[in-house]
């Protein structure tokens, strides 16, 4: 899917490595995040401009429909890949969009090499798979502040209600 005026490139998995190359090449240090992002809301927003804010760019590995399903249940996701990637890449904090087809990022993650990866603080570091992949590569995970509420688990429940 090529880029969108004022939006994001959302890539395969070879291209994001090329792209996480050409920042490396610069100088610029690559944050990393991953997550479902369905139905985007205030606690994704604030989330990813955290995100961003630790680094010079922000690559956002958006997991795929097969796995969200797998993580979420038979109804999700509710908004399709292409349409999640098309919504998060026109954020102004991210900088780049990959999908990845794995219940966790660690193979992403491994071919990828963030300098800095971010999960929410509702994680603990020592229970995270991907932490060990990251710091690897010379990377560091860092939790960003949970927003209690604030999560599409939370929307969906109101919506129904």
């Amino acid at each position: 899917m090529g880029a969108e005026p004022f939006s994001a490139p959302v890539f395969s998995l070879d291209d994001a490595v090329a792209w996480r190359e050409a920042q490396r090449s610069a100088g610029l240090r690559v944050v990393s995040t991953n997550g479902v992002f369905d139905l985007l809301h205030a606690g994704h927003v604030a989330y990813l401009a955290w995100a961003r804010a630790q680094g010079d760019a922000l690559l956002l590995l958006l997991n795929c429909d097969e796995v969200v399903r797998a993580l979420k249940g038979p109804g999700r996701p509710i908004v399709p890949f292409d349409d999640r990637a098309r919504v998060v890449a026109a954020l102004r904090s991210v900088d780049a969009v990959a999908g990845f087809a794995e219940r966790t990022p660690e193979v992403a993650l491994d071919r990828l090499r963030p300098d800095v990866h971010v999960k929410s603080a509702q994680y603990r570091l020592e229970d995270l798979p991907e932490r060990f992949v990251v710091e690897k590569h010379g990377g560091r995970i860092v939790l960003a502040p949970h927003q209690p509420g604030r999560s599409t688990t939370d929307l969906v429940a109101a919506i129904r209600s």
